[in-house]
């Protein structure tokens, strides 16, 4: 076998294997935190603290996942995605214990909102995806990124009905440390990303563009900056769902069983939606598909909150956001990769998903407080209604193609 053909078969085969631990680390990842809403009211019940408290825990939690990501996403384009995961473990393991452990407010901001923020923003599923774009051809990214977008929907789809047994089971303090000894596992499954950082195919003067010259690239994009504005309303939109649903739906006298069983369900068909998204994304325009999911984020809500609330009504519900839940993902990745290459793909996404969690933290900590000070969830959820029209609004526009740079060739 010639040296040639040693390397293709390598570039053949070791994809998968990246994929595969890159899922499982996405679904291990994205598991515990999409589960915190489960240990609000028994945390609240024992502890004494209100809503407030545990919203702006959950808050910040989502506010340094975004302040994180684009700087663990420069290190691994830098030095490669095993490293950044493997810390990312680390750091998601000690927030959890430290959540469980919580004697006072602080050390639940602390653990349970900046260091589980930071350890998801490590480990999360953009910068595994940034080194799937970079072992993948251009043709086949849409959907090598819905199949990782499913594994992180996978995550939640086990941990929704994992996390209410084991807290009926053992308490919620001692769940949250069984939680925390499972991210041991993540630096373990990092070892195959090892030396994912560069894309052997990009041309060289743009595989040695700084970040600092990549930023203002970006940031003087009219496309790229659209796409950041609206992802901010896919963090608003998801967060306050994932933190407030089960007190929620208590709140409507709806047995409690009904949100570990709609929070699975959005799980489950999360996994639907975002393989679809991917192959939908890789067919037709990216921008117009996203502009019809935040319509459809609208619809949903707007239905759930005006029709008959019930058992039925949560069931499909949770089956239809699902099925909208990250299909927003494997399109916006798509854009950036598309836009800018995938050299700072890990840095430029994570610029994109800060905007995200910018939102996610409005969305989680303005859930706690207008509860508190009205008693309802009603005006958080018409402000999302709301604000999936104007993401829809931003997306249209959005230009799919390559950034405009001078010719790095000389002509002859």
């Amino acid at each position: 076998m010639t040296a040639a053909t040693a390397n293709t078969s390598a570039r053949a085969t070791v994809p998968w294997l990246i994929i595969i631990c890159g899922c499982l680390i996405a679904a291990l990842t994205f598991g515990p935190r999409s589960a915190m809403g489960f240990f609000q009211l028994p945390m609240l019940a024992e502890k004494g603290w209100d809503r407030t408290t545990f919203g702006l825990a959950m808050a910040l939690q989502n506010l340094f996942w975004g302040l994180g990501l684009p700087f663990f996403g420069a290190i691994a384009d830098r030095y490669g995605t095993w490293r950044v995961l493997a810390l990312g473990g680390l750091i998601y393991a000690a927030g959890l214990y430290m959540m469980a452990t919580a004697t006072s407010v602080g050390m639940l901001h602390i653990g349970g909102g900046i260091l589980v923020g930071l350890g998801v923003a490590a480990g999360s599923f953009s910068i595994v995806l940034a080194a799937f774009a970079r072992h993948t051809p251009p043709e086949r990214r849409s959907i090598v990124f819905g199949i990782g977008t499913a594994a992180g929907s996978a995550g939640m789809f086990l941990f929704a009905p994992l996390s209410q047994g084991l807290i009926t089971a053992y308490g919620w303090s001692d769940t949250l440390v069984y939680m925390s000894m499972m991210m041991l596992i993540i630096p373990v499954l990092a070892i195959p990303l090892v030396g994912s950082s560069h894309n052997p195919n990009s041309a060289a003067a743009i595989d040695h563009q700084s970040v600092g010259a990549a930023l203002r690239e970006a940031l003087g994009h009219r496309s790229y900056v659209l796409l950041v504005s609206g992802f901010f309303v896919c963090g608003f939109q998801v967060a306050f769902i994932t933190a407030h649903f089960p007190a929620y739906i208590a709140d409507i006298g709806i047995d409690a069983r009904y949100a570990v069983i709609g929070l699975a369900l959005i799980g489950f068909f999360n996994i639907i939606g975002s393989l679809a998204s991917g192959v939908i994304g890789q067919k037709y325009s990216k921008p117009i598909f996203l502009a019809w999911i935040y319509i459809g984020r609208s619809i949903a809500v707007a239905a759930f909150l005006l029709l008959p609330q019930t058992p039925t009504s949560v069931v499909i519900f949770a089956i239809v956001m699902g099925l909208l839940w990250l299909s927003t993902v494997p399109p916006t990745n798509s854009l950036v990769a598309i836009m800018f290459g995938t050299r700072h793909l890990g840095m430029l996404g994570g610029v994109v998903f800060l905007s995200h969690q910018i939102g996610s933290f409005l969305g989680v900590w303005l859930g706690g407080y207008l509860y508190d000070q009205f008693g309802s969830y009603d005006p958080v959820w018409w402000l999302g209604v709301a604000l999936g029209l104007f993401a829809a609004a931003v997306h249209w526009p959005i230009k799919e193609r390559p950034v405009d740079r001078p010719t790095l060739v000389p002509a002859e």
